[in-house]
């Protein structure tokens, strides 16, 4: 029977998500709060191939949650690149490092707990791609913090941009996220070291390459 749902339509005409992605997916919906915070089968595979095409040789993720956007990076890592993962809340540093064992990619991937506030300063700089997925609230912080760490030519993938709309009126919808997520549009909008792009994939994902 064909599907009238766009979403399943698209589901079904894209690569199939691998066997442990599907099995990491089933238990962040049986055992995690708020599992829609999961990349999922689309924005994982679209991760995976963007991170193919960039080829980056040493990749960071701001935002690990259950590990299953870290996995699709690392399963698009060229031979020899390295992810570095860093997520602030150590209840899920069990369930994430789990995870990684069972993967195939988890040996290209390295975990770290605290706050990317604190731990990007011990990191090397010159990464080649860097996927936003943390706190909404200092996002514009956050990147400020981060775009030094990036080489020139190099990208970053900041995701739920569009904050299911509510950014179009911050006049109406003032929560302190929103008013983060507008803040960084704002400003990566505006400067013009970068080149910019929003996709209105899920919750808005923006790809943002540093001008060499």
């Amino acid at each position: 029977m064909q599907t009238t749902d766009p979403e399943q339509y698209i589901l079904e005409h894209i690569s199939p998500e691998p066997e442990n992605l599907r099995r990491l997916g089933r238990d962040v919906h049986l055992r995690l709060l708020y599992p829609r915070m999961c990349s999922g089968h689309l924005q994982g595979r679209l991760l995976t191939m963007l991170t193919s095409m960039i080829s980056p040789k040493r990749a960071l993720e701001i935002g690990t949650y259950a590990g299953y956007s870290a996995l699709c990076i690392a399963e698009g890592l060229p031979e020899g690149g390295t992810l570095d993962t860093v997520e602030i809340d150590d209840e899920m540093e069990s369930f994430i490092t789990a995870q990684l064992r069972q993967s195939v990619y988890g040996n290209r991937v390295t975990l770290h707990i605290g706050d990317i506030a604190e731990i990007l300063p011990k990191l090397a700089t010159g990464y080649d791609m860097v996927y936003m997925d943390a706190n909404k609230r200092t996002y514009l912080a956050t990147f400020n913090a981060v775009l030094p760490h990036v080489r020139p030519g190099g990208f970053i993938i900041a995701d739920n941009t569009l904050w299911d709309g509510k950014v179009t009126d911050t006049h109406t919808h003032h929560d302190p996220q929103t008013l983060g997520i507008a803040e960084f549009n704002d400003a990566v909008a505006a400067d013009p070291r970068l080149e910019k792009v929003i996709l209105p994939l899920r919750d808005g994902l923006t790809l943002i390459r540093v001008k060499p």
